[in-house]
């Protein structure tokens, strides 16, 4: 005999895969190297086991939001790859996401466009009356 099969295994049969936590909780984000982070970060000298699981989620959320406006806006672009551009609009465009992230810059992003109200061209009174002569052309 090898000494393999039942005895070995502690009666239990063959092993089979293990799941992880991420795939417990239905999540994308990896469970685990969040916990392994967060422990060494020092942030605590204890993390609880639900801890982990939370954030992930908090972060994955977070994700799905950014990349579901970012889309969006390389939609309105016409692009099918989402860039920095198209998040750093996404973000700057949410009122919500603009206060989480005001003070982080987000690479190869650009600027907001903004031209000031002074300088925008003046809407003369003459064009809205199209049949009316000014007097200035009058002789």
């Amino acid at each position: 005999m090898s000494g393999k099969g039942k005895a070995a295994t502690g009666g239990r049969g063959k092993k089979g895969k293990g799941s992880t936590r991420s795939s417990k909780a239905g999540l994308q984000f990896p469970v685990g190297r969040v916990a392994r982070y967060l422990k060494k970060g020092r942030y605590a000298q204890r993390v609880g086991g639900g801890a982990p699981v939370y954030m992930a989620a908090v972060l994955e959320y977070l994700c799905a939001e950014i990349l579901e406006l970012a889309g969006n806006a390389a939609r309105d672009h016409k692009k099918t790859r989402i860039i920095p551009r198209h998040i750093q609009m996404a973000v700057r465009n949410d009122e919500e996401l603009n206060k989480l992230l005001g003070d982080v810059t987000i690479a190869s992003g650009g600027v907001m466009p903004n031209i000031h109200s002074v300088l925008l061209p003046k809407k003369s009174a003459s064009a809205g009356k199209k049949g009316k002569s000014s007097a200035s052309q009058d002789y």
